[in-house]
């Protein structure tokens, strides 16, 4: 397996509780299990600032270019109830640690 050529992160905070984020998430895994270009999506919580967040793994920069223009990415401040903008940031991969991911 190739490693991602582009990481996505996104943070917000939400409204609802990490128990009912989790929910929307799990309703909501099908469409991004579907998406082409999607290696992986982590989806991870700070309790300390109570930030929910994204991480995706790309195969191409146009994978994730698809994904921006989607439905899908449009709707996602909406289902989370997130409070202000999302913090996006997008990383280039330049190197693995591993060859294949575990």
């Amino acid at each position: 397996m190739s490693h991602p050529q582009v990481v996505l992160l996104v943070k917000f905070k939400s409204s609802l509780s990490i128990d009912e984020a989790m929910e929307i998430a799990g309703n909501r895994m099908d469409d991004f299990r579907a998406l082409k270009g999607l290696k992986q999506k982590y989806y991870l919580y700070d309790p300390a600032s109570e930030e929910i967040a994204g991480l995706y793994l790309w195969d191409s920069p146009e994978a994730l270019d698809e994904y921006r223009q989607s439905e899908l990415r449009a709707t996602i401040a909406a289902a989370y109830q997130a409070v202000g903008e999302p913090q996006v940031q997008v990383f280039q991969v330049k190197a693995p640690l591993r060859e294949q991911m575990l």
